[in-house]
């Protein structure tokens, strides 16, 4: 009885993933853009706080991040080609939200920067104007001036700098925002069906960390 069980619980996993297969199509749902993929499972999303696009879709990468399978993070990569302030504004404000993560904060502090800049209208002149906001929301001053410009903080910007000149230089970073799937994988979002994106988007997802080729 517990063989036929799970024989039938088999087929009807490969059933699924069968039908998942046949759902999400390279050059139509997805894109394959290196040879190689990473040797663990991961998704990065490529964005910046001045992108009007990232804003509407911080709801829907956080919910994303919460239904990874175990062990497999979101990662951000905030970039600072984006011609709304200088590149060592957006600097700073990656520092902010590297801060804020490492304290395990970084969803409240994207959302503080994010409210900021597009709900509020305001801008930042200088890293003072960013450490302001994230003290009026309740964050520690302590921690924010021992970490903005910590050895840490400044290596995990530098490597976010990195992954940036990459893919730019490889044409895969046009524009933001974006996600890369096990390095080698680029979601097309534009053929998700916007009446149910969210669950798509995590479907495939899901289906391109599974991926073997």
């Amino acid at each position: 009885m517990l063989r036929s069980f799970v024989v039938a619980a088999m087929a009807l996993l490969f059933v699924a993933c069968s039908a998942e297969a046949d759902k999400f199509v390279e050059g139509t749902h997805y894109e394959v853009v290196a040879e190689k993929a990473t040797a663990k499972p991961e998704v990065k999303e490529f964005f910046s706080f001045y992108c009007g696009h990232c804003f509407r879709f911080e709801p829907v990468v956080n919910k994303l991040a919460s239904q990874l399978p175990k062990g497999v993070e979101l990662e951000k990569v905030h970039v600072d080609f984006v011609q709304a302030a200088a590149p060592e504004m957006q600097n700073a404000l990656a520092r902010a939200y590297v801060v804020g993560k490492t304290s395990g904060q970084g969803e409240k502090v994207a959302a503080m920067i994010f409210d900021y800049i597009h709900l509020k209208g305001a801008s930042f002149g200088s890293e003072n104007d960013i450490r302001n906001l994230l003290l009026v929301n309740d964050f520690d001053a302590k921690t924010f001036d021992a970490k903005i410009n910590s050895m840490p903080t400044v290596a995990a910007v530098n490597a976010m700098k990195t992954a940036q000149n990459k893919w730019s230089e490889n044409r895969v970073l046009t524009g933001v925002p974006m996600l890369l799937v096990n390095g080698k994988y680029k979601p097309k979002f534009d053929k998700l069906n916007p009446e149910n994106f969210d669950q798509e988007l995590q479907q495939l997802v899901t289906f391109l960390l599974a991926k073997k080729d």
